[in-house]
């Protein structure tokens, strides 16, 4: 099993951590946020990943190099121009396409800026039993946005917050809001679907497919740790679950 680890953006919301290096290599507990992600994805038994990179990408390289990949395949996806969730992956999907004998296995698509306890086993699995396109790990929790999903865990639409009123697939009703993690479950064959150029949100593209369809549906990950290290508050707190060892 392949993954992708998502770790271009520019991580604005974490200066002064980002004014001379990356966010996939801001530290907690002395280690990056990238190691984190790929040793956790490592003890999953994953030993194939693709990284796309564009703020400070020669420091990732550099730096993926100097810990030998981890002792995986890293392949980099160095992005000139931010190409958002859904334009990074499309950019780095002849990576999950190059062995034919692969394209019915899954893949798993990951945020650097996220830690979590979820059990990909189970994730992956709940994926393969529903034979769906993609599985989104969600939860019930907090947030400035949220996805919906009726009583399958199929994707019907999306809330923005700010009092604007629900975005739903032509057809849906009323639908369970949950927050998206940013870990995902992917078949190959979305990559086949993908019409979007430039840079665009795979969140755009995962309600396109469900509007057609295509069976995109969440997995429920409300019992597991998880956190968003988008800010420095954040950043901060992780590093005293570290400590707590609420994730390792």
């Amino acid at each position: 099993m392949k993954a992708m680890v998502l770790a271009a953006g520019l991580g604005t919301r974490l200066r002064p951590l980002t004014e001379e290096r990356p966010k996939a290599l801001v530290e907690i507990g002395g280690r990056t946020l990238l190691e984190i992600t790929l040793t956790r994805l490592r003890a999953f038994g994953i030993r194939e990943a693709i990284v796309n990179v564009h703020h400070f990408a020669d420091m990732v390289v550099e730096y993926l190099k100097a810990k030998n990949n981890f002792g995986m395949r890293i392949e980099v996806s160095r992005e000139d121009v931010l190409l958002d969730t859904g334009g990074g992956l499309k950019k780095a999907g002849w990576f999950f396409l190059e062995e034919t004998s692969r394209e019915e296995e899954p893949f798993l698509l990951h945020n650097v800026d996220v830690i979590s306890t979820i059990d990909l086993h189970r994730m992956v699995q709940w994926h393969k039993e529903n034979k769906a396109l993609a599985a989104l790990a969600v939860q019930e929790r907090e947030a400035s946005r949220y996805l919906l999903f009726n009583e399958q865990l199929q994707l019907r639409g999306r809330r923005a917050g700010n009092n604007q009123p629900d975005e739903l697939l032509c057809g849906s009703r009323e639908a369970q809001a949950l927050a998206f993690t940013g870990v995902h479950v992917i078949s190959p064959q979305l990559l086949r679907l993908i019409k979007e150029e430039g840079a665009f949100s795979i969140i755009d593209l995962y309600l396109r497919l469900a509007g057609q369809g295509q069976n995109v549906i969440g997995f429920r990950a409300d019992n597991y740790y998880w956190r968003d290290l988008g800010r420095f508050s954040q950043i901060q707190q992780a590093a005293e679950d570290y400590k707590q060892k609420l994730f390792v």
